[in-house]
């Protein structure tokens, strides 16, 4: 099976054809319950009918290279008020903003953080979380997301 970041490389071209931003791709293994969930953006913001143009584009593509054996089910999205953040760059881009980060592996016994993003350096993320400062590697994140402001 293809991992997110070969997903990734191959839907990316047919999305920014259609004029939007691909910011990642999630694959959640579940049989026939699979679900392979792309996110887009672009500065208008996305609408249902954006999705449903890039999800036609996406599936050509799905279609004839044929990279997930079984059943899934596609879904095209944008990002939403909890916003995931997939790169180092994306993470750059909300310094200032609180976000919710959970790692592949404990630092000092904790995977879960939560706080104010301060800093990314190359690929090194810096969060202060309760007055602390935790930095880790971008590899190092298993799923990140903005934490919305209401």
């Amino acid at each position: 099976m293809a991992r997110a970041d070969e997903l990734a490389a191959l839907i990316r071209p047919a999305v920014e054809a259609v004029g939007y931003e691909m910011l990642g791709v999630e694959f959640i293994s579940a049989g026939k319950h699979s679900v392979l969930r792309v996110y887009i953006d672009s500065p208008q913001g996305i609408s249902v009918d954006d999705c449903a143009q890039a999800s036609y584009q996406i599936s050509g593509i799905l279609d004839v290279e044929d990279p997930i054996p079984g059943e899934y089910r596609l879904e095209v999205s944008s990002p939403g008020a909890d916003r995931p953040l997939f790169t180092a760059a994306h993470f750059a881009r909300f310094v200032g903003h609180e976000a919710k980060v959970k790692l592949h592996a404990p630092i000092e016994g904790r995977r879960n953080f939560k706080g104010r993003i301060v800093d990314v350096k190359d690929e090194i993320i810096v969060l202060n979380v309760d007055g602390e400062t935790v930095e880790f590697e971008m590899d190092a994140v298993e799923r990140a997301n903005l934490v919305p402001t209401w």
